[in-house]
């Protein structure tokens, strides 16, 4: 049998193991980049008997594509959120 626990760690709530044998390595991934996880502590493969921490190897396979900062048009962003705060005024 294998399976992933992956803890997450709520600061000054606690943390939280979730243990789910039905979850595959895939799944994990998705879960990470979606952000249903985040703020995780680590990430371990159970197998057999064996125990393997694979939260780096996990995070990097998750991780999204990073967008250099020339490709980013500020003053765009800020005439959208412009255009959206205008949305929301009464008339």
């Amino acid at each position: 049998m294998q399976y992933f626990v992956v803890m997450i760690d709520y600061g000054r709530r606690g943390r939280e193991a979730i243990v789910d044998p039905e979850i595959t390595r895939r799944e994990v991934i998705s879960r990470i980049s979606s952000g249903e996880y985040q703020n995780i502590s680590f990430i371990h493969e159970i197998a057999e008997n064996a125990v393997e921490d694979v939260t780096e190897a996990i995070l990097t396979e998750a991780s999204l594509p990073q967008v250099p900062p020339e490709d980013i048009d500020l003053q765009a962003i800020r005439l959208d959120h412009i255009s959206d705060l205008h949305k929301h005024e009464r008339t």
